[in-house]
């Protein structure tokens, strides 16, 4: 009879594959898109991961190391009304730090805890010229096509309607730099989409799509290449690039290629209003002070900028994304050029979108330093977030679920005061939180 127990067993191990089984969210998922690859000297292992947002939590860093920068963070806080915040830390690839500030809800007394996801607006242009650079290295573009025209790739008929014929000319490149030559001077079109969608006869809110064709019926204000305007028009266009080259949509290329083999389960673009926030997303808030406006749904109906004033949905690959900082930095340890993590672009992509440049921007990245620290800044109505590589090999993120009436220069406050937290931390403890996330398949079978 025993025998006969054990062929079950085995026969029923052999259909079930318990080895391929990994988490998604609360569920189970088989699947080899998952996999983080992570390097141990010169030697490669696959490694299934649990989702941050079941293995992590704020007491994992409640350290006697870091008392001074939690009160730093909270003061700071306090200072600009921030209702609450989240920052994570990572050496050379390995998580030392990460916890919740404040409150992720205000109203529901809700702690901010590591789990939770924050709008991280500009910082989603980093993410979306990953998948560029990665359709890239895989031979399914190049930086110098053109994007529109006739021989361009968006050459549907509905971007067919071009006013200023020097369109034609912009490239990938040129949109992944800021020097396409699109024009702010009536306003950014991607914050604009009740007037575009009145101008363009469709009804409001005006999607990408409309906002790009709008922008094509207009002049440009310069040549393309031959000069630099801050665009996020430009990486709207990028996720359109991304979706006619992949065949699929940009949410589901950039996470098939790009976010769940860094290790990334629970990143999503977000949604305008708070009925239709994610799960683990925070609510947002402004300072006391803010305005009501009408809504981009062209109720005329008054609402808060970070909830149906504003169209995120629109926003796609320049600055939808919504994320929790464990999960970026996990992000940003496949692209990083450190060999704790295999990243899963090529080193000479890696280095070229970090070169320094005294006349171009980056390539993702906001700012590039000549000693090789690069920085991406974020800043939306409800939310400012600041990611950091610095060449000393620490890398981390701080986001709010508040803005501040400083708007983009908000960022730049908080680099002052993460600089200052981070030197009250004499030495970190060695560990590596991300080793968490290793899922033993064998101690899960025994647990059970």
């Amino acid at each position: 009879m025993k025998y006969i127990i054990l062929i079950v067993v085995i026969i029923t191990i052999l259909f079930s594959k318990p080895w391929e089984i990994i988490f998604i969210g609360k569920n189970f998922r088989q699947t080899d898109s998952t996999l983080l690859l992570t390097a141990s000297g010169a030697e490669l292992k696959k490694a299934r991961l649990l989702p941050a947002d079941e293995t992590f939590c704020n007491n994992f860093s409640e350290l006697p190391e870091t008392q001074k920068l939690d009160q730093i963070i909270e003061r700071f806080m306090r200072k600009w009304e921030i209702r609450g915040a989240s920052f994570a830390l990572m050496k050379d690839d390995k998580l030392l730090y990460a916890k919740g500030y404040g409150y992720a809800d205000a109203e529901q007394q809700i702690p901010t805890e590591t789990r939770h996801i924050f709008r991280i607006a500009s910082i989603s242009k980093l993410i979306t010229a990953v998948g560029i650079m990665k359709l890239t290295e895989d031979g399914h573009l190049h930086l110098d096509n053109p994007v529109f025209g006739p021989t361009g790739i968006l050459n549907d008929s509905i971007f067919s309607s071009i006013r200023d014929p020097r369109a034609t000319q912009i490239t990938v490149e040129h949109l992944l730099r800021h020097k396409a030559g699109f024009s702010t001077v009536y306003g950014d079109p991607m914050f604009c989409s009740v007037d575009i969608a009145r101008k363009m006869n469709v009804p409001p809110p005006a999607d990408l799509n409309t906002i790009i064709r709008f922008v094509l019926s207009r002049r440009l204000r310069y040549t393309p290449g031959t000069s630099t305007a801050y665009s996020n028009i430009g990486y709207g266009i990028l996720s359109k690039v991304i979706e006619k080259v992949s065949g699929t949509t940009y949410e589901n290329y950039i996470r098939e290629n790009i976010l769940y083999p860094a290790g990334c389960f629970d990143m999503h673009l977000g949604h305008d209003l708070y009925e239709d926030r994610l799960e683990n997303e925070v609510k947002y808030y402004e300072t006391a002070s803010e305005e009501l406006i009408p809504a981009c749904d062209g109720s005329k109906h008054l609402v808060p900028k970070y909830y149906g004033g504003n169209h995120i949905e629109a926003l796609s690959g320049a600055g939808a994304w919504v994320a929790s900082p464990i999960e970026l930095l996990r992000f940003l340890a496949v692209i990083d050029g450190e060999s704790q993590i295999e990243d899963i672009l090529k080193p000479e992509t890696i280095a070229q979108m970090t070169a320094f440049s005294f006349d171009s921007l980056p390539i993702g990245w906001m700012h590039v330093s000549y000693n090789g620290d690069c920085s991406r800044t974020g800043t939306l109505f409800g939310t400012s977030a600041l990611l950091k590589k610095q060449h000393n090999g620490y890398s981390w993120i701080f986001i709010t679920n508040t803005s501040s009436w400083k708007g983009s220069k908000f960022p730049s406050y908080i680099n002052q005061m993460i600089t200052q937290a981070l030197s009250t931390v004499q030495e970190w403890p060695e560990r590596d939180l991300f080793e968490l996330q290793i899922f033993n398949q064998h101690e899960y079978l025994v647990e059970r």
